[in-house]
């Protein structure tokens, strides 16, 4: 997240130099081209060329001196590849990314208060519809819930240790809790439980049914 940072303080440097540059009126020098709302003066628009190579390859939407958002195009293919979204007080509320680099946006990163990553939430069926949203300490991804068939609701819980799949558990009879799980050893072994009651009460089985989909893998 250090990137990120850095990327917030020189959006507030491009604002400072934003306002000194449209008060001396060079704006056709400066390589920050900011918009104004053509009835209220407002700015709306800030176009910059944060590496000097005549491209503009952040575009940041603003209300005034308040940045909304900031779409940035790092590969400057034309397409933009990161939205960073700020709440009223300027903190950088989450951070939207294209997962396929096409521009579309689906995949976003809720960042902490000491700037790592908290929270993901992904658009698997890249409708704009969340489906999948990861939980993250210290960086690292710790649990994950999943809506596989798309009702709503979560059927899929997975759990890690250390990087690794821990466990993967279904709800394949929507009743909201899982009713089978799969168990994956350090040493490369797994098992497979059942909760037939819903009780919170797993219990070992001997062969997955086939109708189970397989290990990490959606419905």
């Amino acid at each position: 997240m250090a990137t990120t940072i850095q990327r917030k303080t020189v959006q507030a440097l491009l604002i400072s130099v934003l306002l000194s540059a449209a008060a001396c009126e060079s704006r056709s020098s400066a390589a920050i081209e900011p918009v104004y709302d053509p009835l209220t003066g407002k700015l709306q628009l800030m176009k910059s060329d944060t590496n000097g190579n005549g491209k503009v390859d952040t575009v940041s939407h603003m209300d005034g001196t308040r940045v909304l958002r900031i779409d940035i195009d790092n590969d400057e293919d034309g397409r933009v590849d990161r939205w960073e979204y700020y709440d009223a007080d300027q903190h950088l509320e989450k951070i939207g990314t294209s997962r396929a680099s096409d521009g579309k946006e689906d995949a976003w990163l809720y960042p902490a208060a000491d700037g790592a990553i908290e929270r993901v939430t992904v658009s698997t069926r890249r409708d704009g519809k969340i489906d999948r949203t990861e939980f993250y300490e210290h960086d690292a991804l710790v649990r994950a819930e999943e809506d596989g068939d798309g009702d709503g609701k979560v059927d899929k819980w997975e759990t890690y240790e250390s990087g690794r799949l821990a466990s993967v558990a279904f709800d394949t009879v929507h009743r909201g809790t899982p009713d089978r799980r799969f168990i994956y050893g350090v040493d490369g072994t797994t098992r497979f439980e059942t909760d037939p009651d819903g009780t919170g009460h797993f219990v070992a089985a001997k062969t997955p049914p086939p109708s189970t989909p397989p290990p990490g893998t959606r419905r």
